[in-house]
């Protein structure tokens, strides 16, 4: 692991302050020459998601020797024909991935999607100086009991079907409150799109916010319907995450019978009753029904937002 501290230099950026966790990879604030701040993301071969060290302190304070309550890291998910296996992540297969996430950034320009400044290398290691995105989490704005804008999740699923018509991205799949920035001008960016080889079958994912390990832009409108759930209710729809039949051929009755009993969840005004009836719909088609995909979703916030 490439362990940086305030003040060192490397590349050619300065580094200010440890950001952030992510799956398999660190995040730190710097500079560059001109003073213009940039994210560093370097690759991390700690694990991911429930393969993150308890030995990690639980902490308020971010650091990269602690683990904050607020950080939900993702999970390395390999594809296979007898379905998916996740497990940990060697230096090699992260610092590919790391590449491969530099390619795919590179070939998106959008406002609401993180940018990619330049990919260098550090000690045989590939590090990614991005867009410095200044503004609060989703989730720390959850966490701080903040007013939420429908409006956000709304830019969210245009620039999602814009980049997938342009072919510039088929889809984000890790979508969730540690991924969502809202600047001090109200705009939204996202973070970290799913890290994919997809020619090797694998990807970086947080099966809470996707738990049948989707790799199509479903994946996007589930990630948005758990996060409306979460924001109503406080908890998650599903505990026992991810699906134990996900990335296998659902033909059967078995598979069948298992992901109608997997996909119950408390409805939303149960556990909120101020919950409106029609975000309550959203949010179960978002869950529940296979062809409800983001055009879907953007007409009802839509109707949603009007007739609020």
């Amino acid at each position: 692991m490439i362990k940086l501290e305030a003040g060192e230099r490397i590349g050619s950026y300065r580094v200010l302050e440890f950001l952030a966790r992510g799956g398999f990879a660190l995040v730190y604030l710097a500079e560059d020459g001109e003073g213009r701040k940039v994210a560093l993301k370097i690759g991390d071969v700690a694990g991911g998601g429930r393969y993150v060290t308890r030995f990690l302190e639980i902490t308020g304070q971010r650091r990269p020797e602690g683990i904050s309550p607020d950080e939900t890291p993702a999970e390395a998910i390999f594809f296979r024909q007898d379905g998916v296996r996740i497990d940990f992540l060697d230096v090699h297969e992260i610092d590919d991935l790391l590449r491969n996430e530099a390619r795919m950034l590179n070939e998106v320009k959008n406002p609401n999607l993180v940018q990619m400044r330049e990919c260098f290398t550090h000690e045989g290691r590939p590090v990614l100086a991005m867009e410095y995105a200044r503004g609060k989490t989703l989730r720390e704005k959850i966490r701080a009991l903040e007013g939420i804008r429908l409006n956000w999740f709304l830019t969210i699923v245009r620039t999602l079907q814009k980049l997938n018509k342009a072919g510039q991205l088929a889809y984000h799949g890790d979508l969730k409150p540690e991924n969502i920035v809202i600047k001090p001008s109200g705009s939204v960016v996202m973070l970290d799109p799913a890290m994919r080889i997809d020619e090797r079958g694998v990807i970086t994912t947080t099966p809470h916010y996707n738990p049948l390990l989707l790799r199509d832009s479903k994946a996007d409108v589930m990630g948005v319907g758990i996060m409306l759930y979460e924001i109503l209710t406080g908890v998650l729809p599903f505990d026992e995450v991810p699906w134990q039949y996900a990335g296998r051929e659902q033909g059967g009755e078995v598979e069948r019978m298992s992901l109608s009993y997997f996909l119950s969840y408390p409805p939303p005004k149960d556990l909120n009753p101020n919950t409106p009836d029609a975000l309550a719909r959203i949010v179960y088609r978002c869950l529940t029904v296979p062809d409800y995909g983001l055009p879907e979703l953007e007409k009802d916030l839509v109707d949603f937002l009007r007739k609020e």
